[in-house]
């Protein structure tokens, strides 16, 4: 699966920017689909997550009530939708996927995930 993020850029604080995960060479239905992020200097860190039926979401505490994670199967895309945005949020946005049944222990753990799209870089100035 080849996945590309896209949707990122420079934001002032308590704007908003969604990001887009599209998948080429498959249905990206059958995946559950998982954001992560990775600051300057940072580990990556797990934002939010998507069951592939979209029945169930998840996120990190961080961004609860602020970041809506979304899927269009139609359009073999999902999305991250970032309201309230902090100067915190300033990272590089990558999406990954998995044919793994996403539950809350398994959707943060970014080795559950097995295909990884490039990155989208979002800057939030305070």
């Amino acid at each position: 699966v080849q996945l590309q993020a896209c949707g990122g850029g420079l934001v002032q604080a308590g704007g908003c920017l969604r990001l887009s995960c599209a998948a080429s060479g498959h249905t990206l239905s059958n995946y559950g689909v998982g954001w992560f992020r990775q600051a300057p200097g940072k580990e990556r860190e797990f934002v939010a997550a998507i069951r592939r039926t979209g029945g169930s979401t998840y996120y990190a505490d961080s961004v609860k009530g602020r970041f809506t994670t979304s899927r269009d199967n139609d359009k073999n895309t999902v999305y991250l939708q970032m309201y309230s945005l902090k100067p915190d949020d300033t990272a590089v946005y990558y999406c990954a996927a998995t044919r793994q049944w996403l539950i809350s222990t398994v959707s943060s753990q970014s080795s559950a995930y097995d295909y990884w799209g490039q990155g989208t870089e979002v800057t939030v100035s305070s």
